[in-house]
């Protein structure tokens, strides 16, 4: 596989992982009751369309083309989490499902930055945004620890 292959499949690898959080956001914002809680997964839907608008332009940059979907495992940890919602605590369910996803890009973008065969233009874009991606996972790494505290 040449370089510009390479750099292609490692962000449109997180470009699929972080669609599959937003789409996921998305959706919780529209079933959740409390507006407070809405409007935040509202807000960290908008940041993982950031994350993927950026890494597909550089996607295009490269003369590749951008992956237009999430992978399967993202919709199956979709599907859990309305199941869990829906037999239990709604907000907590949502919350924890979503950190899960959180734990997932996290994941796949240090392994981006660390793996000594990530080609240096995917390495670099994945430190671009690495920041944005370790501070949406915080937020709901901290609700999530803080709902299960009151609870």
């Amino acid at each position: 596989m040449n370089t510009e292959k390479k750099i292609q499949h490692t962000l449109n690898d997180l470009i699929e992982i972080a669609r599959d959080g937003g789409e996921f956001y998305t959706e919780a914002a529209g079933k959740v009751k409390d507006p407070e809680l809405a409007s935040l997964f509202s807000q960290m839907a908008g940041h993982k369309r950031e994350i993927v608008a950026a890494l597909s332009a550089d996607v295009a940059a490269t003369g590749g083309k951008p992956a237009d979907h999430g992978t399967i495992v993202g919709s199956m940890q979709q599907m859990y989490g309305k199941l869990r919602a829906a037999l239990g605590d709604t907000e907590y369910g949502y919350v924890a499902e979503l950190e899960e996803s959180e734990d997932r890009l996290l994941k796949a973008f240090k392994e981006t930055v660390s793996d000594e065969d990530t080609p240096a233009e995917a390495r670099i874009s994945a430190e671009r945004l690495l920041p944005r991606v370790v501070q949406c996972h915080d937020i709901m790494r901290n609700r999530k620890h803080a709902m299960k505290a009151a609870s």
